[in-house]
């Protein structure tokens, strides 16, 4: 039972981390090479990964996509796809597609010449299932080495374990004050209803000694 138990919140607590992972906020310090628009079929088991900007997205098979091509400061390339949020999930309320389609070919640069750019944005990029992260904003920096500090993570996380620290000392102070006294109760019930009848049976056996012994 007890590994049933840690199973279950390991399991939990992996879920969270995935779901967290996912949609907070990651930046990526790059150059941008180019832009392009595609047409993307959305396949049953990976349509979560793309945005649903509209009613039409939910019976659609596939539709044009926008998407930023860059390269990192190491060399290695990195696709964004370039779509709007909405109201869905994750609630980054992104409506500004073409604007920051727009920003991102004016910050096309060469090697020789390169313009360094931070680009927010959530998700993964996986080439086996063709999923790529969505870019929601950029900025102009220095350069490749620029420290850029995820100040909104620190505090959502911080503020996100201290409200689920609050919750599980209350629930504790709680099982504590109500629950635990109520087990104790059953139990302590049940073991009376187990010695009363250890007592029954003790009785009859001594009765059928008595019988016996005469």
């Amino acid at each position: 039972m007890a590994y049933l138990k840690w199973a279950l919140i390991i399991i939990f607590w992996g879920a969270i981390a995935v779901v967290l992972q996912y949609s907070l906020p990651q930046r990526d310090i790059v150059r941008i090479v180019n832009t392009y628009e595609e047409r993307q079929d959305l396949n049953d088991w990976t349509r979560i990964f793309w945005s649903e900007p509209d009613d039409q997205s939910t019976s659609l098979s596939n539709r044009d996509v926008q998407f930023i091509q860059a390269v990192r400061a190491n060399g290695k390339p990195i696709v964004y796809r370039n779509e709007d949020t909405s109201w869905g999930w994750p609630p980054y309320f992104k409506f500004d597609t073409a604007n920051l389609y727009t920003e991102a070919n004016d910050a096309i640069s060469d090697k020789d010449d390169p313009d360094w750019v931070a680009v927010t944005h959530y998700g993964w990029r996986n080439e086996f299932m063709s999923i790529f992260p969505n870019a929601v904003s950029l900025k102009h920096v220095d350069g490749p080495d620029v420290r850029l500090i995820p100040w909104f993570n620190i505090i959502f996380l911080t503020v996100f374990f201290a409200i689920i620290w609050a919750i599980w000392v209350r629930w504790r102070r709680f099982r504590q004050r109500r629950i635990d006294p109520m087990l104790e109760s059953v139990e302590d019930s049940l073991y009376a209803a187990g010695d009363a009848i250890e007592e029954r049976q003790n009785g009859f056996r001594r009765w059928l000694d008595s019988w016996k012994s005469k």
